[in-house]
């Protein structure tokens, strides 16, 4: 039986997807009386992915084939002649079943002894940029830390290290500052965490006059949006060359202007996808979709129907991301950038266990963890000379305590990604659901709540303008109401 892990798509959130895994058994060591039916000479030996050779049989010597075609016994040599070769093959076989023995034994003990560990990629040119890249994040404060910074360490590992942060981060102060200004120009309340989220959502999703330049709505980039052929479409730095980003790249450029402009915004996660909300009228929670420039209400993602009740009782979607959450995702996605240009060894897991740390209940980082857990059972396998597809043949893994112990541990986290609720979704499933976000009722109801809060930040700022002017007001009156002294010539006493 095979059982195939949770598939989580390589889409907005940059997450790999698994093929085939055989069922996990229960396995235990094989018996004696097997042994003669493992005795291929290559045991011990990397066998690439190939499955073992199976009923293996040495081929009979050629002088004793010779001599067997030659002998014809016959009358009263008959019987002695087929003693004779009886006895020979009972010689035979014994020296076959000891070097089967001799063989065995030395896969069990070479297999027993070798790592079990993924082989180390850092011989590959462009993997100490991922090493910097993951001590500079490690050294950065959980809760203080620049989100702008976080993320250009990020994608500057991707690119060897070879892009000019001062001129990232002076791009986003700047469009910060000119979205400031166009709120004074419009005279909006520039310490409003509304208004300010209301500004850069129109930033995002409408074009406008910035600096004296047309600034273009953000548009979503349909081709290759999973990042498959090109990685770099999951890069804010992409977003900002081109105009075009995803669901990935899009709420991550959000937050670094809300961070910028001192506002308050928060990364939220649903299947496949990520998105924004923030705090909006009366203390409610609002969504912002960016991929379509809508306030989506929570029950368009309810409406996915890849959302358990187990998912949100677990909190792994539509729940706002603390500063820690976040911070594990950046090494989240710094594990996925390495895997994407190298493949997977243990400074993989070393990132993924960091991501785990500060979100243990982080769905990615979790589905990751099991992608490790795989590839190093498999690695394990091809080097022991066990088939992985190939039930039977797995039964072999009996012999290695460790092997036995990595399945274990790659079945356990089958169970914590299955208990915290994952449910799989297809990416066809994925563009069903987000193209039916543009529903007219949807759009219509998007519009309103967009009125809605736009119109409540009207009637406040002037209630706030009412409120300076009548504070203006009773401050000139206790002036004018003040004891006027005139000071006094005592020439004139």
């Amino acid at each position: 039986m095979m059982k195939k892990l949770y598939v989580f798509p390589l889409l907005c959130l940059s997450i790999v997807s698994f093929g085939q895994i055989p069922n996990l058994p229960t396995i235990q060591a094989p018996t004696q009386s097997g042994l003669g039916n493992y005795s291929n000479p290559n045991y011990g030996s990397p066998m690439n992915g190939r499955s073992p050779q199976r009923n293996y049989a040495p081929s009979m010597p050629s002088s004793y084939q010779k001599n067997s075609n030659s002998v014809q016994p016959h009358n009263m040599y008959e019987s002695q002649g087929r003693s004779q070769n009886d006895a020979l093959m009972r010689e035979i076989e014994q020296d076959m079943a000891e070097v089967r023995e001799m063989q065995f034994r030395k896969w069990v003990e070479n297999g027993r002894n070798m790592s079990y560990d993924l082989p180390s990629l850092s011989g590959k040119a462009g993997t100490k940029a991922y090493y910097d890249a993951f001590n500079k994040i490690s050294g950065m404060d959980l809760e203080n830390y620049s989100l702008a910074d976080v993320n250009f360490t990020v994608e500057n590992a991707f690119y060897d290290n070879k892009q000019d942060i001062t001129k990232f981060k002076a791009g986003i102060q700047k469009t910060a500052k000119q979205l400031l200004q166009k709120m004074k120009e419009r005279k909006q309340d520039t310490e409003s965490n509304v208004s300010k989220n209301l500004m850069l959502f129109e930033y995002f999703s409408k074009d406008m006059t910035l600096g004296g330049k047309v600034h273009k709505a953000f548009e979503y980039d349909f081709k290759d949006y999973m990042g498959e052929k090109d990685y770099s479409k999951m890069f804010v730095s992409k977003l900002l060359k081109t105009g075009s980003g995803q669901c990935h790249s899009m709420p991550l450029y959000y937050l670094m202007l809300a961070e910028e402009m001192n506002t308050e915004a928060y990364l939220s996660l649903a299947p496949n996808h990520s998105y924004i909300r923030f705090v909006g009228d009366e203390g409610k929670l609002r969504n912002i979709e960016l991929t379509n420039g809508m306030f989506p209400t929570d029950n368009s993602f309810l409406e996915s129907g890849y959302i358990k009740s187990e998912a949100l009782q677990n909190k792994i979607y539509m729940e706002n991301l603390s500063k820690k959450e976040l911070l594990g995702m950046a090494y989240f996605d710094l594990a996925r950038g390495y895997v994407h240009k190298f493949g997977y060894d243990e400074f993989v897991n070393k990132v993924i266990d960091k991501a785990l740390k500060l979100y243990p209940n982080g769905i990615a980082p979790n589905m990751e963890k099991a992608n490790i857990d795989r590839a190093r059972l498999i690695s394990v396998l091809q080097r022991l000379g066990i088939n992985p597809d190939d039930k039977r043949d797995l039964e072999r893994t009996g012999y290695f305590p460790k092997a036995v112990e990595q399945f274990k541990e790659l079945n356990e986290q089958f169970n914590t990604i299955g208990n915290l609720g994952y449910a799989e979704m297809p990416a066809s499933a994925y563009e069903s659901w987000l193209a039916g976000l543009k529903t007219e009722k949807n759009k219509q109801e998007s519009e309103a709540l967009a009125e809605r809060m736009r119109l409540y930040q009207l009637q406040k700022q002037k209630e706030r303008q009412e409120q300076e002017a009548l504070k203006k007001a009773q401050e000139k009156k206790k002036q004018e109401q003040k004891p006027r002294y005139f000071p006094i010539d005592p020439n004139k006493l």
